[in-house]
């Protein structure tokens, strides 16, 4: 739902918050406070052989137009995956409408490329000569595509496959157009106008194409694409914003239904929000839980953020991991496109959220986020899973990513402490 600098009345986006100290990451084990209490919760049982959907990534935007581009070192640190960098999968740039500034995406793009990312893009206007004017309820001067360059503009995108291929950025995936029915800023996109295009223009895409991208993930926008069979051959992945998304709208049963071969990605969302800072403790704890019902609610294969550096994003200004960022890192640094979403007992207990993952070698991944206010001794139990051992990184108030003491598990079992406010991500050896 980002904006440019145009309309700070709608969506205040921050300049550059103070910079913050970076905390140190410690290798002491994860231990509750003196006189902290420590509740016991019901094991968390995970299944390896009950799989879900495969996850493709996490990552979040770069708009060279509205911001400044990344830095080389940002860029590292933004798909990088060593310490102190997020691991990020995804990066998604913008196609902009003047075919001038498509270069200015190419250096993070082809960056993010080599540190084995997937790059997505998404329009917000197509070319001033194609766009017209018309009046939407009080909106005098709304913006739509005319109805006689359809083809025109699924060339504009082809065009822009194009170039970014030639400058070394295959586009995994193009999107129709950025937050459709949001468009105050941009262009409009009735349901109706989505299909048709879909008919009749998507299937010229020369790459995987994303719809409809609907700023809160509205059901009666995507709907219709769902139950057109023409529409649905064209389209690929069926792309949503969670701006405002309650969390019992997250699960998409028509998607299941119908959706058989097609991928669901989360493609833009900041989450609580983009007025505090993102080392804000505990509400950074908010993105944790955020991603978990992403996951596993709505079973979403991808989670990307707005714009990857910015005070309230998972890097800061300074180009250091934020409290937000590192929620993100406790994802994306181990689930690994290629993961699968395993079963696993989702809410032990009020205020704990656990999901797991399985890799291709085998390998189990499970993050726990601890929103409560006393230490948890969580138990955990792996069918049918042979492994001796877990490491374990911990994010509270006071570590980031902290690295901690090997677990041992017996017959399939182990039991982890929980800091009270914190996010836990256990790998299996």
């Amino acid at each position: 739902m980002g904006t440019g600098p145009g309309s700070p009345s709608r969506r205040a986006v921050l300049a550059t918050l103070g910079t913050l100290p970076v905390l140190a990451a410690t290798t002491t084990p994860a231990a509750a406070a003196p006189g902290t209490p420590i509740t016991v919760a019901a094991t968390v049982v995970v299944n390896p052989s009950a799989t879900r959907q495969t996850i493709r990534g996490f990552g979040g935007m770069n708009h060279t137009v509205w911001i400044s581009d990344l830095t080389a070192a940002q860029r590292d640190t933004a798909f990088g995956n060593g310490t102190g960098q997020l691991g990020f999968t995804i990066l998604r740039i913008p196609v902009h409408e003047d075919r001038a500034n498509w270069s200015r995406e190419v250096a993070t793009a082809r960056r993010a490329v080599e540190l084995g990312a997937t790059v997505i893009a998404s329009p917000w206007n197509p070319p001033a000569n194609m766009v017209e004017t018309f009046v939407r309820g009080s909106q005098t001067n709304a913006r739509r595509l005319r109805y006689d360059s359809y083809a025109a503009y699924a060339q504009h995108l082809n065009d822009f496959v194009t170039f970014m291929r030639n400058n070394g950025v295959n586009l995994y995936a193009i999107s129709v157009q950025n937050e459709p029915d949001y468009a105050h800023d941009w262009t409009w996109w009735t349901p109706t106008e989505m299909i048709r295009f879909l008919r009749e223009n998507a299937g010229s895409i020369s790459t995987r194409v994303i719809a409809p991208e609907s700023f809160q993930y509205v059901k009666s926008f995507s709907d219709p694409i769902l139950n057109d069979a023409q529409a649905l051959a064209n389209l690929d992945i069926l792309g949503a914003h969670l701006y405002g998304t309650p969390y019992q709208n997250f699960p998409y049963p028509l998607f299941t239904q119908r959706g058989a071969g097609k991928e669901l990605w989360m493609t833009e969302v900041y989450h609580p929000n983009s007025s505090d800072s993102a080392d804000l403790w505990p509400q950074a704890l908010d993105v944790g839980e955020h991603i978990h019902r992403a996951l596993v609610d709505g079973e979403f294969q991808a989670y990307v953020w707005w714009y990857i550096r910015r005070g309230y994003g998972p890097m800061r200004e300074d180009g250091q991991i934020s409290k937000r960022g590192a929620n993100m890192a406790h994802f994306s640094k181990f689930v690994r496109p290629g993961h699968v979403r395993i079963d696993a007992t989702p809410a032990a207990q009020s205020n704990l959220y656990t999901s797991a993952y399985r890799g291709g070698n085998g390998q189990i991944v499970i993050v726990a986020v601890n929103k409560g206010t006393s230490s948890v001794s969580q138990p955990f139990t792996l069918q049918n899973n042979a492994s001796a051992r877990v490491s374990s990184w911990l994010t509270d108030a006071t570590r980031n990513l902290a690295p901690q003491a090997a677990i041992t598990v017996t017959n399939g079992t182990f039991t982890a402490q929980l800091p009270a406010r914190s996010i836990t991500t256990f790998v299996t050896a």
